[in-house]
């Protein structure tokens, strides 16, 4: 049978002010009426049954992930009483997966991506199963045919040929490349055989904990532990007590750069993190002027911004251009686009300051 890991735990701080500790990413609808959570689910909806989805999150965004997600049972959404990124994560979704389903597969995706259309991530993700299927050592991702050399994905290098006999482009994996400068992100585009991690897996749950048992037995031993409570009613205290003292660890460190069998997909959608807000005029469009607009507005003379506003508060601009403006009933961001990356550094002095109401 086929499972559903959805991951929800990040934080997004790069789209402050909309994004906040109890709201981040995941939980806007920046692209779209659905917010990227409820359209993550809905790219699962006729793929896997809704009782064999599971949400990963942090304690506190459990009850906002139930409100945007009411028809998930309670026990379906699990918070994780400390960050330890998605090693540990994705672990304590397998093992306690398995104990239900020992020849379960599962799909791990984020809550937080932007992937267009749906039919075409479902028939690809149909096609990783069926190889999983063939071979359940197998370990299956997703690559992302890169448009520009980006420096802020990590990249996947194939190895030979594409595999005979496959519905869809798939490559056995040579190597995992963290990101890289601009420079070397160019030479990998030139290369003609490297792709963007998705960080979109379909594997055997059992397969990816037996990788964890043997790259990482601390880690296992722990995640061994919690799952082993399972539904009983020690299950929460258990979690509270071995998950924190696991050392966080990405998936890609852990087990996908180690382990020898792991097989690449060239995704026949489209795809896209969302990184920052200027990523959000490349989905969502723009106007003549280049604006991408959202909210009550009136604008005069501005192009090239990016502005949002809520509950229907009127931002109006004047004879600007290339700015990004975001208001929110507590806080509003004022910013040239070309300073963007400095939002996480505003976030960073506000926590410094204490002024913990706008994180």
């Amino acid at each position: 049978m086929l499972h559903a890991l959805i991951m929800a735990g990040g934080a997004g701080t790069r789209f402050w002010p909309a994004s906040r500790q109890d709201r981040p990413k995941q939980l806007l609808n920046l692209i779209g009426e659905r917010t990227m959570i409820q359209a993550t689910a809905d790219r699962l909806v006729g793929l896997v049954d809704t009782h064999r989805w599971l949400v990963m999150t942090n304690q506190t965004l459990v009850q906002p992930i139930r409100d945007q997600l009411p028809d998930f049972p309670d026990q379906a959404i699990i918070g994780e009483p400390a960050k330890r990124d998605t090693a540990p994560c994705i672990g304590l979704a397998a093992a306690l997966i398995a104990a239900k389903d020992p020849q379960a597969t599962m799909i791990v995706l984020p809550a937080d991506h932007v992937i267009q259309p749906v039919a075409a991530f479902q028939s690809a993700v149909q096609h990783a199963v069926a190889l999983v299927d063939q071979d359940p050592q197998q370990l299956v991702t997703f690559g992302i045919s890169p448009t520009w050399p980006a420096d802020s994905y990590g990249y996947i290098e194939a190895t030979g040929s594409a595999l005979a006999d496959c519905n869809l482009p798939t490559w056995r994996v040579a190597r995992f490349h963290e990101k890289p400068d601009r420079q070397t992100a160019a030479g990998y585009i030139d290369s003609g055989n490297f792709h963007w991690n998705s960080g979109i897996f379909v594997w055997k749950a059992q397969t990816v904990l037996n990788a964890l048992k043997e790259y990482e037995p601390e880690m296992y031993r722990h995640i061994d532990t919690i799952a082993k409570a399972g539904q009983s009613e020690q299950f929460e205290s258990i979690l509270q007590q071995e998950f924190p003292v696991i050392e966080g660890k990405s998936i890609d460190f852990a087990v996908m750069e180690r382990y020898p069998q792991v097989l690449m997909i060239q995704a026949p959608f489209e795809w896209d993190d969302l990184g920052n807000w200027s990523s959000v005029p490349r989905l969502a469009g723009t106007d003549p002027l280049g604006n991408s607009i959202t909210g009550n507005h009136v604008t005069i003379d501005t192009t090239n911004s990016i502005i949002r506003s809520e509950n229907q508060h009127l931002i109006v601009t004047l004879g600007v251009d290339n700015l990004i403006v975001v208001h929110t009933p507590d806080a509003t961001l004022i910013a040239d686009r070309t300073q963007e990356s400095k939002i996480k550094e505003v976030v960073a002095q506000l926590e410094k300051e204490g002024r913990d109401a706008y994180l």
